[in-house]
């Protein structure tokens, strides 16, 4: 049998979006920065770097090219909350063992592939919430800043 209805396709895109959320779909959305493109560059440049390039927002962290202050070639990480500047010639504060210790604090478990790279610690892990993460993390204090799902 023939159904004489037409498709509303608003209809079925609002059926869908509601089918989605339901679903958990919207619930890893890629995390949204609380900067700007232009905040992050306005930061980058009072703190005096230049020659800043590719400014752009992936794996939760703001990350950009630029010229440091003493005219080396840098890579930089961006924590999207607080606008912390993260050079990849920089030194850890923390040890791997400390970083775990201060994930595990923070309800994190099944930690692993914890390496320093690009002037950050990075991890992967299992949230409080179970949900299988990878990590961006400050190296002087071990706070998380920034997380999508792996």
């Amino acid at each position: 049998m023939k159904s004489n209805r037409k498709r509303n396709p608003a209809l079925a895109a609002g059926a869908l979006a509601v089918a989605l959320a339901c679903l958990g779909g919207s619930a890893w959305a890629q995390p949204q920065p609380g900067l700007t493109r232009a905040e992050v560059q306005a930061r980058l440049e009072a703190q005096g770097y230049t020659k800043i390039n590719d400014v752009k927002f992936s794996d939760g962290v703001w990350k950009a090219d630029a010229r440091s202050a003493n005219g080396n070639r840098v890579d930089v990480r961006i924590d999207p909350a607080t606008g912390a500047i993260y050079p990849d010639e920089q030194v850890a504060n923390l040890s791997e063992a400390d970083v775990r210790a201060k994930l595990a604090a923070a309800g994190y478990t099944n930690v692993h592939d914890v390496d320093y790279e690009d002037g950050i610690w990075n991890a992967e892990a299992d949230d409080p919430q179970g949900k299988d993460v990878e990590l961006k993390i400050d190296p002087a204090t071990g706070k998380v800043i920034g997380k999508e799902k792996d």
